[in-house]
């Protein structure tokens, strides 16, 4: 009896620990599948990874900024080349803080400003996705960051921090509804929007008192995504914006490119219908910031209008430079995705060129981008393509003049027509867009720097001389 008891016995804690086990194993697989959905909100894809031929979060992704090219680094659990060497606080301080292991200092282009809003449930979760649920690749990528002086200073960036990176988890709103929290949430923190649509200042920090109210990026301009009806998404139904986060396509509003198609292919697709609501719901309730040189919203301008008739037969068949002015490139360029009129393929893959906010802002950058870099991006399984004319162009590059034209041709016929591309703006965008008062000054900081020092130099070895010379004014009149 006591035998059989004892076997019984451990037969029975055997069992208490296989099923203790199996629940840690299910406890432990929830934890990376949230982490996994933190990741995806949080858009960690589409900087860590090169497109279409890199592994996984292995970095090597160019993140063209006006300070200069940084690459991303390698965020998958390798020991050797990636975090698998970090602790979950070490991970926590490089996400929250932009602080490596190492104590060296990222570059906000990984946006820790924002994600230092991440929730410590949260961040665990997305720790234990990266270390368990990620491919590690124990490849450097061969590109690496090397901005100019003084921007390679790493150290400054603490200085930046201070004034302008966050510094507490997120904190939901009392008051406000669990739907608008949530979208607070994703929009401000995971989803760090302000990165991208806020305007910064000459330190390159978001100014927060117009948050969201759009800024350039690169050659891109990120539109004002407040309420307000004329200048930011207002005018917009949540239906509306629901399916433009879900798919990058608006029908009658707008099309996502640059980065925001990155933002939709790698990170808005997946997120569950409750969340692309929430997002729409919070947008909806944030302070409406108008621009006043805007009086219509930009989806509201242009009509059907075509120039064909009056271009058929105008050159022999066999004619070479025949696209000289702005109806003739729409016309050999555009016009057979968008149609003659402008008013896009049936089903709107390729977009009406009206009641389009490309064509309708009173700033044509997105136009210009859009033309000089085309579009590429996936939803569903589907790409949507658009070749671009820049000088990488695999149809035809066009010049400076060309895209100008053809692009002041859509604006009066198709968008705003008070808007208007000049050569040297588009000469711009190929160079990245405007930039600011720090990439302006930088080719003058190390000359003013040497040129302080030897001026400082000069006066003490003045002043030392001249100590010298009284000291041994009396030896000498002896």
């Amino acid at each position: 009896m006591r035998i059989s008891s004892l076997v019984v016995s451990i037969v029975s804690a055997l069992g208490t620990i296989g099923s203790s086990a199996q629940a840690q194993t299910l406890t432990d697989a929830a934890l990376v599948e949230r982490g996994h959905a933190v990741a995806t909100a949080a858009d960690c894809m589409a900087c860590h990874t090169v497109p279409r031929t890199g592994k996984p979060f292995a970095g090597g992704y160019a993140i063209v900024s006006p300070l200069g090219t940084i690459y991303s680094t390698n965020i998958t659990p390798s020991k050797t080349s990636g975090i698998g060497g970090y602790s979950e606080a070490e991970f926590s301080r490089a996400v929250r803080q932009g602080i490596r292991k190492d104590g060296a200092h990222l570059y906000p282009a990984m946006p820790y400003d924002s994600y230092a809003g991440i929730t410590d449930e949260d961040m665990h979760a997305l720790y234990a996705y990266f270390m368990h649920g990620v491919e590690p690749v124990d490849e450097v990528s061969k590109e690496q960051t090397a901005l100019p002086f003084p921007f390679n200073l790493r150290f400054s960036m603490a200085f930046w921090n201070v004034l302008y990176a966050g510094t507490t988890p997120f904190t939901p709103v009392a008051g406000v509804s669990a739907e608008i929290n949530r979208g607070a949430y994703l929009v401000n923190v995971l989803g760090h929007c302000t990165s991208c649509h806020t305007p910064r200042n000459a330190l390159m920090g978001a100014i927060q008192s117009e948050a969201l109210a759009g800024g350039f990026v690169g050659p891109w301009y990120a539109p004002n995504i407040t309420s307000d009806p004329v200048s930011g998404i207002g005018g917009w139904t949540p239906d509306e914006l629901v399916a433009y986060l879900r798919t990058g396509h608006a029908k009658g509003k707008n099309q996502a490119a640059g980065g925001m198609a990155e933002a939709v292919q790698n990170s808005l697709q997946y997120l569950p219908e409750s969340d692309l609501a929430a997002i729409a719901a919070y947008l909806k309730s944030t302070d409406p910031i108008r621009d006043k040189t805007e009086e219509r919203a930009a989806y509201e301008f242009g009509s059907p209008h075509s120039d064909e008739d009056s271009i058929r037969g105008t050159y022999p068949p066999t004619a070479h430079d025949s696209l000289a002015s702005g109806k003739e490139l729409y016309s050999g360029y555009c016009a057979s995705c968008h149609q003659p009129n402008g008013a896009g393929s049936d089903d709107q893959a390729y977009p009406s060129l009206f009641h389009n906010t490309a064509t309708g802002s009173i700033r044509p950058a997105n136009l210009v981008a859009v033309i000089l870099y085309g579009i590429d991006r996936e939803v569903d399984g589907k790409e949507v393509l658009m070749p671009g004319f820049g000088k990488q162009s695999y149809v035809t590059p066009l010049t400076d003049r060309q895209i100008a034209d053809l692009s002041n041709y859509v604006l009066q016929n198709f968008g705003n027509s008070q808007a208007n591309v000049t050569p040297d703006d588009v000469a711009m965008a190929r160079t990245g867009g405007p930039k600011p008062i720090l990439a302006t000054v930088q080719p003058f900081i190390l000359p003013t720097l040497v040129g302080i020092a030897i001026v400082i130099i000069l006066i003490a070895a003045g002043w030392f001389i001249g100590k010298r010379r009284r000291r041994l004014a009396p030896v000498a009149a002896r």
